[in-house]
């Protein structure tokens, strides 16, 4: 902080009320959302056993220009063999330059983010495991407990990890400010998880958003756990620089050098008169300063929030199939059309019905699928007729497949106007698996140009997922 197990089964049906699941017409039995996974206290006393060892190489610290780069590329690492989409972004006004890092599971509606974050830096003091160890190693447990259960997802789940809050939040703020405003909108909700071991823990819940706590105190209250709003935190950890920014926030925390009081210790246990964390910012935050009770229980809220506010429904029938485009994007004149292969696979159970749409259309436009309905593993032929009326520019078609028993969608680029062809690759440097690329960047990858939309470390062109961080701009 800067200085200034497992539910019952029978609560998932209450789960999916709350989440307003909608049950599809014709369908035998009703879509629930999967009761959040116990997050296991092992791992994630592991990753802050690493966050020691790195600390312990590092002169004692993790702070930045110690031990901070060796705690990102741990995390970094966890995060990409699980299959996240990982970015680093180099915060240029945080001591040494150091770097957020930013991971993006590939599914679920992109419009609608739900983010978590923790800060990864210490103070030059200590190893900072609890400030922010604790809240970073939960949130990666999250993030690959999410990764390896592979729910079906209704929104997007994107996790940070800052750089420099000790300075005064400087990486949140560093990457709230390079938002732009419709990037800002997408972000539906920020949970913020600063200092989640207290030694002398109380459990508190951030209060700016009533309706974001409640979700936190529903899961306190199912364990029989009070809590209080967090006072001690305003203004103090990232979450401000969200709130600043007006996106929804809400987040936990055990306390750190405020002193508890005697009514808190009678609700909680713990010694009234101490503070919450007597190591707070000092050397003596360490492992032995944790407590496993408050990070147990903290964790697990912290997966709730995630499959509360993000998870989606689950098919009714267990049939699922894949939608698929071929080519993804395409530029005509004004009276021209193009052709594209609308393939479909079944990946799960039986074949369904798939009835073919698409919307987005400029004005002037057509779409024509032949057939209009296929059995998930045939494909159809989609023909984009414009007009000459029809407007330049590039649209974002989005060509839906409404199944028996599930829906899918897939973005196709139509580009109407006058285009300058392609002289080739030259002087467009080849993809770099290893370069951190940043908006407006160019790369030359299985002979096509991507344009960069976002920062991103390793997200190779075209390949699943990337589209959130590449634009494909054509063959060279």
């Amino acid at each position: 902080m800067h200085t200034r197990k497992r539910f019952a089964a029978g609560l998932a049906a209450a789960v999916a009320l709350s989440l307003g699941v909608v049950v599809p017409a014709g369908s035998a039995t009703v879509s629930t959302v999967a009761a959040a996974p116990d997050i296991s206290l092992a791992n994630v006393r592991a990753h802050l056993s690493q966050l020691t060892t790195i600390a312990q190489q590092n002169g004692g610290t993790r702070a930045p220009g110690s031990g901070y780069n060796a705690s990102v590329s741990y995390v970094e690492g966890k995060l990409r063999a699980a299959g996240y989409t990982v970015s680093k972004q180099t915060c240029t006004n945080c001591l040494g330059q150091s770097q957020n890092l930013i991971a993006e599971w590939p599914q679920g509606d992109a419009s609608q983010v739900i983010m978590l974050g923790s800060h990864l830096d210490s103070v030059s003091a200590g190893p900072g495991i609890n400030d922010n160890g604790s809240g970073s190693a939960a949130i990666l447990e999250v993030a690959l407990t999410l990764a390896q259960t592979n729910p079906a997802m209704a929104k997007r789940v994107r996790f940070g990890w800052w750089a420099d809050e000790e300075s005064g939040l400087k990486g949140s703020k560093f990457y709230v400010n390079s938002l732009s405003s419709a990037e800002r909108t997408k972000i539906k909700t920020y949970l913020n998880f600063d200092m989640i071991a207290s030694s002398n823990w109380g459990n508190f819940v951030y209060d700016d958003v009533a309706s974001i706590k409640a979700v936190f105190d529903e899961y306190f209250q199912s364990i029989g756990v009070p809590t209080e709003g967090d006072s001690e935190g305003d203004g103090r950890s990232d979450h401000a620089s969200f709130k600043s920014a007006g996106i929804p926030v809400g987040g936990l925390a055990t306390g750190a050098g405020d002193v508890k009081s005697a009514a808190q210790a009678q609700k909680w246990g713990g010694t009234a008169g101490s503070a919450f964390d007597n190591c707070y910012h000092r050397a003596c935050d360490t492992l032995a300063n944790l407590k496993d009770v408050p990070l147990d229980r903290d964790s697990d809220a912290i997966a709730y929030a995630v499959w509360k506010l993000a998870v989606g429904a689950t098919p009714p029938t267990g049939n699922d199939y894949s939608l698929s485009l071929n080519p993804t994007s395409a530029t005509v004149q004004p009276g021209q059309s193009t052709q594209v292969t609308v393939g479909t696979a079944v990946t799960q159970g039986s074949a369904q019905s798939v009835t073919l749409g698409a919307s987005g259309l400029p004005t002037g436009a057509t779409a024509t699928f032949s057939p209009a309905t296929v059995q998930a593993g045939a494909s159809s032929t989609l023909t984009i007729a414009t007009s000459a009326g029809t407007p330049t520019g590039t649209s974002q078609l989005t060509i839906t497949g409404d199944g028996v028993n599930t829906d899918h969608t897939a973005q196709f680029a139509l580009t109407v106007g006058t285009v300058t062809p392609p002289t080739g690759c030259t002087g467009v440097p080849a993809w770099d698996t290893a370069k951190a690329y940043a908006p407006g960047d160019a790369a030359s990858y299985n002979s096509h140009k991507w344009n960069s939309t976002w920062y991103s470390t390793g997200a190779q062109p075209g390949a699943p997922g990337s589209w959130a961080v590449w634009s494909d701009a054509g063959a060279c």
